[in-house]
């Protein structure tokens, strides 16, 4: 007699991801998804209760696989901040379907990449990015208030054009939008510096 073999949660999770990604969100359903993962739709009743239960899971599930490729090993604030902006680019190039589902959709769960230690009205930078945003500063000779509007606007900006690309709406390679994104980040610290010099 054959073994059974038991679906666990991350199997199912597993699954569903590779289908988020290949085939987008609409593309699931507890049947395509228990095609996908091999097993009736029992376990997938069993461990998630309905579709709102998965979609809960996938969202953190899906969060938790984007944020290890985002994730940077660079030694210096700059190179940091720009493997991140690199990493996030791919991914709307390259993995749209998950790309809007994370940050697109109209329930959206996550925010864009380092937006959720962000204050948009430019009052602050919380957690880990101060640390970042001390570090830019001091590589640019930025003040600390006057990096944070740099790195605010650069998210802004570069989650702008991830999301033409993830669209559809702009077609360009990685390197080209990493350029802009690298020529706008130098406008906005170029513009500061400016603006110092001028009321000097």
């Amino acid at each position: 007699m054959a073994r059974k073999v038991s679906i666990t949660k991350d199997m199912i999770l597993e699954a569903a991801l590779r289908m988020l990604i290949r085939d987008g969100y609409p593309s699931i359903n507890i049947k395509t998804l228990a095609a996908e993962a091999g097993c009736s739709t029992q376990p997938i009743a069993w461990h998630f209760e309905n579709m709102e239960g998965l979609r809960r899971a996938l969202t953190v599930y899906a969060r938790e696989y984007a944020e290890k490729k985002i994730a940077t090993c660079a030694d210096n604030a700059v190179d940091a901040f720009e493997e991140m902006g690199r990493a996030y680019i791919a991914m709307a190039k390259n993995e749209p379907n998950l790309f809007r589902f994370l940050y697109i959709g109209e329930r959206r769960i996550s925010k864009p990449l380092g937006i959720e230690g962000l204050d948009i009205t430019g009052n602050d930078i919380i957690s880990g990015d101060k640390d970042m945003a001390a570090g830019i500063a001091r590589q640019t000779g930025l003040s600390y208030k006057r990096a944070q509007e740099c790195i605010r606007s650069t998210i802004v900006y570069s989650h702008g054009l991830a999301v033409m690309i993830a669209s559809g709406v702009l077609d360009i390679s990685e390197d080209e939008a990493m350029r802009m994104i690298k020529h706008a980040s130098e406008c906005f610290v170029s513009g500061d510096k400016h603006e110092r010099q001028g009321k000097a």
